[in-house]
Protein backbone atom coordinates (compact mmCIF):
# COMPACT_ATOMS: atom_id res chain seq x y z
CA UNK A 1 0.00 0.00 0.00
CA UNK A 2 1.69 3.52 -1.05
CA UNK A 3 2.41 5.99 1.50
CA UNK A 4 -0.25 8.04 -0.53
CA UNK A 5 -3.54 5.43 -0.10
CA UNK A 6 -2.43 5.22 3.66
CA UNK A 7 -3.13 9.06 4.12
CA UNK A 8 -6.21 9.04 2.92
CA UNK A 9 -7.48 6.48 5.96
CA UNK A 10 -5.95 9.81 8.86
CA UNK A 11 -10.03 11.08 8.23
CA UNK A 12 -11.44 8.03 10.08
CA UNK A 13 -8.67 8.59 12.74
CA UNK A 14 -9.86 12.52 12.94
CA UNK A 15 -13.32 11.57 12.94
CA UNK A 16 -12.75 8.99 16.13
CA UNK A 17 -11.10 11.95 18.03
CA UNK A 18 -13.48 14.57 17.18
CA UNK A 19 -16.18 12.34 18.76
CA UNK A 20 -14.46 11.78 22.09
CA UNK A 21 -13.38 15.46 22.02
CA UNK A 22 -16.84 17.06 21.14
CA UNK A 23 -18.14 14.56 23.86
CA UNK A 24 -15.86 16.10 26.67
CA UNK A 25 -16.53 19.80 25.35
CA UNK A 26 -20.80 19.29 26.32
CA UNK A 27 -19.92 17.42 28.80
CA UNK A 28 -18.23 20.53 30.11
CA UNK A 29 -21.14 22.74 28.83
CA UNK A 30 -23.80 20.79 30.63
CA UNK A 31 -21.54 21.55 34.15
CA UNK A 32 -20.64 25.31 33.22
CA UNK A 33 -22.62 26.55 30.80
CA UNK A 34 -21.07 29.04 28.39
CA UNK A 35 -22.34 29.96 24.48
CA UNK A 36 -18.64 29.50 23.58
CA UNK A 37 -18.23 25.76 24.60
CA UNK A 38 -21.70 24.80 22.95
CA UNK A 39 -20.28 26.61 19.78
CA UNK A 40 -16.88 24.89 20.29
CA UNK A 41 -18.68 21.74 20.25
CA UNK A 42 -20.72 22.31 17.47
CA UNK A 43 -17.62 22.79 15.77
CA UNK A 44 -15.84 19.82 16.99
CA UNK A 45 -19.02 17.67 15.45
CA UNK A 46 -18.85 19.76 12.40
CA UNK A 47 -14.99 18.74 11.97
CA UNK A 48 -16.07 15.23 12.58
CA UNK A 49 -19.01 15.55 9.66
CA UNK A 50 -15.88 17.03 7.52
CA UNK A 51 -13.79 13.95 8.39
CA UNK A 52 -16.56 11.48 8.40
CA UNK A 53 -17.48 12.12 4.82
CA UNK A 54 -13.71 11.77 3.79
CA UNK A 55 -13.31 8.67 5.76
CA UNK A 56 -16.82 7.30 3.88
CA UNK A 57 -15.13 8.38 0.80
CA UNK A 58 -12.10 6.54 1.30
CA UNK A 59 -14.01 3.44 2.08
CA UNK A 60 -16.61 3.47 -0.23
CA UNK A 61 -15.52 5.75 -3.22
CA UNK A 62 -16.93 8.74 -4.31
CA UNK A 63 -20.41 9.74 -4.07
CA UNK A 64 -22.55 12.74 -4.85
CA UNK A 65 -24.11 13.24 -1.30
CA UNK A 66 -21.52 12.91 -0.01
CA UNK A 67 -19.50 15.10 -1.52
CA UNK A 68 -22.34 18.03 -0.94
CA UNK A 69 -21.78 17.03 2.80
CA UNK A 70 -18.31 16.99 2.89
CA UNK A 71 -18.35 21.01 1.31
CA UNK A 72 -20.68 21.86 3.28
CA UNK A 73 -19.17 20.42 6.68
CA UNK A 74 -15.49 21.36 6.07
CA UNK A 75 -15.00 23.78 3.66
CA UNK A 76 -18.47 26.03 4.90
CA UNK A 77 -18.44 24.87 9.01
CA UNK A 78 -14.75 23.65 8.87
CA UNK A 79 -13.07 26.20 11.82
CA UNK A 80 -16.50 28.76 11.68
CA UNK A 81 -18.33 27.39 14.82
CA UNK A 82 -15.02 27.32 16.64
CA UNK A 83 -13.97 30.95 16.04
CA UNK A 84 -17.37 31.92 16.86
CA UNK A 85 -16.98 30.42 20.49
CA UNK A 86 -14.11 32.21 20.73
CA UNK A 87 -15.77 35.06 19.33
CA UNK A 88 -18.20 34.88 22.68
CA UNK A 89 -14.98 34.82 24.79
CA UNK A 90 -13.78 38.37 23.04
CA UNK A 91 -16.33 40.42 21.85
CA UNK A 92 -18.92 42.27 23.35
CA UNK A 93 -22.03 40.03 23.78
CA UNK A 94 -23.72 42.08 21.36
CA UNK A 95 -21.28 41.87 19.01
CA UNK A 96 -20.68 38.50 19.09
CA UNK A 97 -24.44 37.73 18.59
CA UNK A 98 -24.74 39.93 15.52
CA UNK A 99 -21.62 38.01 13.95
CA UNK A 100 -22.86 34.83 14.72
CA UNK A 101 -25.97 35.65 13.38
CA UNK A 102 -24.68 37.11 10.08
CA UNK A 103 -22.33 34.15 10.21
CA UNK A 104 -25.31 31.89 10.24
CA UNK A 105 -27.31 33.29 7.36
CA UNK A 106 -24.04 33.11 5.22
CA UNK A 107 -23.32 29.77 5.45
CA UNK A 108 -27.04 28.97 4.88
CA UNK A 109 -27.21 30.68 1.98
CA UNK A 110 -23.87 29.07 0.51
CA UNK A 111 -25.22 25.92 2.05
CA UNK A 112 -28.30 26.21 -0.53
CA UNK A 113 -25.87 27.27 -3.24
CA UNK A 114 -23.76 24.33 -2.76
CA UNK A 115 -27.01 21.86 -2.72
CA UNK A 116 -28.18 23.03 -6.00
CA UNK A 117 -25.35 23.50 -8.26
CA UNK A 118 -24.75 20.86 -10.44
CA UNK A 119 -21.68 18.57 -10.33
CA UNK A 120 -19.89 16.31 -12.73
CA UNK A 121 -19.19 12.74 -11.71
CA UNK A 122 -16.89 12.83 -14.69
CA UNK A 123 -14.39 15.30 -12.68
CA UNK A 124 -14.50 13.33 -9.60
CA UNK A 125 -11.75 10.88 -8.39
CA UNK A 126 -12.62 7.59 -6.91
CA UNK A 127 -10.89 8.13 -3.28
CA UNK A 128 -11.14 11.31 -2.93
CA UNK A 129 -12.79 15.04 -2.79
CA UNK A 130 -12.31 17.85 -5.02
CA UNK A 131 -14.46 20.95 -5.67
CA UNK A 132 -13.28 20.67 -8.88
CA UNK A 133 -16.39 18.76 -9.95
CA UNK A 134 -19.16 21.26 -9.61
CA UNK A 135 -20.34 22.59 -12.95
CA UNK A 136 -20.45 26.04 -11.76
CA UNK A 137 -17.17 26.94 -10.00
CA UNK A 138 -18.80 30.56 -8.76
CA UNK A 139 -20.10 28.22 -5.59
CA UNK A 140 -16.61 28.16 -4.34
CA UNK A 141 -15.99 31.73 -4.02
CA UNK A 142 -17.48 32.22 -0.87
CA UNK A 143 -15.57 29.74 1.27
CA UNK A 144 -12.38 31.24 1.44
CA UNK A 145 -14.31 34.22 2.91
CA UNK A 146 -16.30 32.27 5.63
CA UNK A 147 -12.59 30.91 6.10
CA UNK A 148 -10.82 33.65 6.39
CA UNK A 149 -13.23 34.98 9.10
CA UNK A 150 -12.89 31.90 11.15
CA UNK A 151 -8.88 32.03 11.01
CA UNK A 152 -9.08 35.48 11.92
CA UNK A 153 -10.86 35.27 15.53
CA UNK A 154 -9.82 31.81 16.18
CA UNK A 155 -6.21 32.26 15.72
CA UNK A 156 -6.01 35.92 16.65
CA UNK A 157 -8.19 35.24 20.20
CA UNK A 158 -6.05 32.43 20.74
CA UNK A 159 -2.71 34.95 20.18
CA UNK A 160 -4.37 37.72 22.26
CA UNK A 161 -4.93 35.15 25.28
CA UNK A 162 -1.18 33.48 24.41
CA UNK A 163 -0.11 37.22 25.39
CA UNK A 164 -2.55 38.16 28.35
CA UNK A 165 -1.36 34.70 30.57
CA UNK A 166 1.91 34.60 29.45
CA UNK A 167 2.02 37.87 31.93
CA UNK A 168 0.27 36.31 34.70
CA UNK A 169 2.20 34.17 37.38
CA UNK A 170 0.56 30.27 37.88
CA UNK A 171 -1.10 31.09 33.95
CA UNK A 172 1.69 29.55 31.35
CA UNK A 173 -0.29 26.49 30.50
CA UNK A 174 -2.53 28.62 29.66
CA UNK A 175 -0.92 30.36 27.48
CA UNK A 176 0.98 27.45 25.73
CA UNK A 177 -2.78 26.24 25.49
CA UNK A 178 -4.01 29.24 23.49
CA UNK A 179 -0.49 28.80 21.55
CA UNK A 180 -1.18 24.99 21.04
CA UNK A 181 -5.02 25.94 19.75
CA UNK A 182 -3.95 28.60 17.25
CA UNK A 183 -0.98 26.48 15.48
CA UNK A 184 -4.13 23.80 15.50
CA UNK A 185 -6.23 26.59 13.71
CA UNK A 186 -3.76 27.56 10.93
CA UNK A 187 -2.86 23.65 10.10
CA UNK A 188 -6.20 23.18 8.54
CA UNK A 189 -6.53 26.65 6.98
CA UNK A 190 -2.48 25.51 4.87
CA UNK A 191 -4.53 22.31 3.84
CA UNK A 192 -7.79 23.60 2.83
CA UNK A 193 -5.60 26.19 0.20
CA UNK A 194 -3.54 22.99 -0.99
CA UNK A 195 -6.78 21.27 -0.94
CA UNK A 196 -8.11 23.66 -3.92
CA UNK A 197 -4.88 23.24 -5.90
CA UNK A 198 -5.48 19.37 -5.96
CA UNK A 199 -3.01 18.53 -2.66
CA UNK A 200 -6.25 16.77 -0.62
CA UNK A 201 -3.46 14.72 0.86
CA UNK A 202 -2.35 17.58 3.09
CA UNK A 203 -5.50 18.73 3.89
CA UNK A 204 -6.10 15.16 5.53
CA UNK A 205 -2.64 15.58 7.09
CA UNK A 206 -3.71 19.51 8.87
CA UNK A 207 -6.88 18.21 9.67
CA UNK A 208 -5.38 15.01 12.11
CA UNK A 209 -2.59 17.20 13.19
CA UNK A 210 -5.14 20.31 13.83
CA UNK A 211 -7.68 18.89 16.05
CA UNK A 212 -5.04 16.92 18.46
CA UNK A 213 -3.18 20.54 18.82
CA UNK A 214 -6.82 21.74 19.65
CA UNK A 215 -7.24 18.90 21.61
CA UNK A 216 -3.73 19.79 23.72
CA UNK A 217 -4.70 23.27 24.40
CA UNK A 218 -8.32 22.77 25.30
CA UNK A 219 -7.19 20.27 28.36
CA UNK A 220 -4.49 22.60 29.09
CA UNK A 221 -6.68 25.29 29.29
CA UNK A 222 -9.12 23.77 31.34
CA UNK A 223 -6.04 22.68 34.09
CA UNK A 224 -7.21 24.68 37.46
CA UNK A 225 -4.07 27.51 37.87
CA UNK A 226 -1.33 27.13 39.86
CA UNK A 227 -1.80 28.86 43.09
CA UNK A 228 1.42 31.12 43.87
Amino acid sequence: MSSDSLVHYLPIVTTIICILFATAVFRRYREKGGAHLLWWGFGIVAYGAGTLTESLTTLFGWNESVFRAWYITGALLGGAPLAQGTAYLHFPRRAAHVSAALLTTVIVLASIAVLLTGVDPKLAESHRLSGVVFEDQRVRLVSPFINSYAALVLIGGAIVSAWRYAGEQGQRHRMWANIFIALGGLLPGIGGASARFGRVEVLYVTELLGILLILLGYRLSTRPSRST
